[in-house]
């Protein structure tokens, strides 16, 4: 049987449905609702059978949008969803509800948004990063600032039961003079086996995400593979935030060229086996979504 590619990284957003403080017009084409339909040709061009859906918004109602996307869409096999951490009350009943469904993977809270960049390491989330913990939940790390990083090995020694995946290998300086501290603090981070990373994001971080090209991506990938290996790292397209670096289509194909030095089994990792296995997807899912297209 052929590994079923899985895109782990994948957003839908309504703005009748939910707020997105984050979303504006400085966000061009992006700044309006966008659905599932919208990249479902994209996904059959790649062969991408089965997407986890993530959480666009730090709000219960856009939660409630992705698992409504999921029961009209079987390509989606997992959901990652918004728990309120710093409101430990709210988040024990959220997350126990939450568990009743095989879709839910993960949980994922908009760190980069926070004002203090030390918000994980609160009490309050701290103890909310217990239940989830304690839930077997993964927990999404949206880390954008050389400090996001620096908590990660501080949360590994918090919670030594917590997995944890940064997402979008935590914006590596693409296009930029420098690699560090990105590329030391990404090795520390790696140091812990529950710990895992997205090969997704990988846009420029100048100011035109759109100017990063194969070459650029090349030595942050290279560095990846080295502190994680292909067992711990997993494929996402960050659709719809895609489109504003060239779309899916110009991100999927970039990523192939890069992804076809790998060896077979190297590849089935990245591109599915990782994030089936790092977010537990209940393989009756796969299954259904794999028969849509076939294998």
């Amino acid at each position: 049987m052929v590994s079923p590619i899985i895109d782990t990284h994948q957003h839908v957003w309504n703005l009748s449905r939910a707020a997105y403080p984050w979303l504006g017009p400085e966000l061009g084409e992006i700044n309006r609702s966008i659905g599932f339909d919208e990249l479902r040709p994209s996904l059959v061009r790649a062969g991408v059978q089965g997407t986890v859906l993530v959480e666009a918004a730090d709000n219960a109602e856009d939660t409630e949008l992705m698992f409504d996307t999921a029961a009209a869409n079987p390509e989606i096999v997992g959901i990652v969803a918004y728990v309120p951490l710093d409101r430990p009350d709210e988040a024990a009943p959220t997350l126990e509800e939450l568990k009743k469904s095989s879709l839910t993977v993960g949980i994922r809270n908009l760190i980069h948004n926070q004002a203090d960049p030390d918000w994980l390491l609160g009490a309050e989330v701290d103890t909310g990063l217990t239940l989830l913990e304690d839930a077997g939940l993964a927990f999404d790390v949206v880390s954008v600032l050389p400090r996001h990083l620096e908590l990660v090995p501080i949360l590994s020694e918090r919670h030594p039961r917590l997995r944890m995946v940064i997402d979008h290998l935590s914006k590596p300086p693409i296009g930029l003079e420098s690699r560090q501290p990105w590329w030391d603090l990404i090795a520390a981070a790696a140091e812990n086996p529950l710990v895992f990373a997205k090969v997704s994001g990988l846009y420029s971080a100048t100011e035109d995400p759109g100017s990063w090209t194969v070459d650029a991506i090349q030595p942050s990938f290279d560095r990846a593979m080295d502190v994680f290996g292909p067992n711990r790292l997993m494929y996402g397209g960050d659709w719809p935030v895609s489109i504003l670096a060239g779309g899916y289509d110009r991100v999927w194909d970039g990523l192939q060229e890069i992804f076809a030095s790998l060896e077979k089994h190297e590849r089935n990792s990245v591109l599915g086996e990782t994030g089936v296995r790092f977010y537990r997807i209940d393989p009756q899912r796969i299954t259904s979504a794999v028969a849509i297209h076939g294998e």
